[in-house]
């Protein structure tokens, strides 16, 4: 026992004088915020011409509509469709989910646009070719939400064919306003 315990003492002693082993330092990395966030490409339209009603389908025009935004996108790399849940948001956009193999993602409608906003975050769709397909009194304030300063005020209630394009990197955003 008297051996073990002045083997542990010498054990001690040349620890103390070696000092204690230096750990090496860790570079601080700053936390850099993702490099993503709000930005990609945005083809934001209201649904396509709709029967009267509040959850309403399409009409006929409303189909062909819906068929010309199809041609219009198709070959334009969109990654995912976000969509209200009306029947009227879901059949503009059913052309290209259809043919085109694009997943939909459902938001709620909001004056904020807090929602889309949520939806791609919680998607990781930040950075993508996105369609956003809303309603007359939503697609403005979500034009909005992305920091971008549309033309016009409001949409006419008759008025279906405006298709809003948004070009959004770190620094800016361009909005390119089209009809369709």
């Amino acid at each position: 026992m008297m051996r073990i315990m002045m083997a542990g003492m010498m054990l001690a002693g040349i620890m103390a004088a070696c000092g204690q082993p230096k750990k090496p330092e860790r570079a601080v990395t700053p936390v850099a915020e993702d490099s993503t966030f709000l930005t990609g490409t945005f083809f934001l339209v209201r649904h396509a011409e709709k029967n009267p009603g509040r959850d309403s389908t399409l009409t006929e025009e409303g189909r062909l509509r819906a068929g010309k935004l199809y041609r219009l996108l198709k070959d334009s790399a969109v990654s995912r469709i976000y969509s209200t849940p009306f029947k009227r948001t879901v059949q503009t956009g059913d052309s290209l989910r259809i043919l085109g193999g694009v997943d939909t993602a459902f938001y709620q409608p909001d004056s904020t646009g807090e929602s889309l906003l949520y939806e791609i975050s919680r998607r990781g769709d930040w950075g993508k070719r996105i369609l956003v397909i809303g309603h007359s009194n939503t697609l403005i304030p979500l034009l909005k939400s992305f920091n971008t300063k549309p033309a016009m005020d409001s949409i006419a209630d008759k008025d279906y064919g405006n298709l809003f394009i948004i070009h959004k990197g770190l620094k800016k955003a361009e909005l390119i306003e089209k009809r369709y």
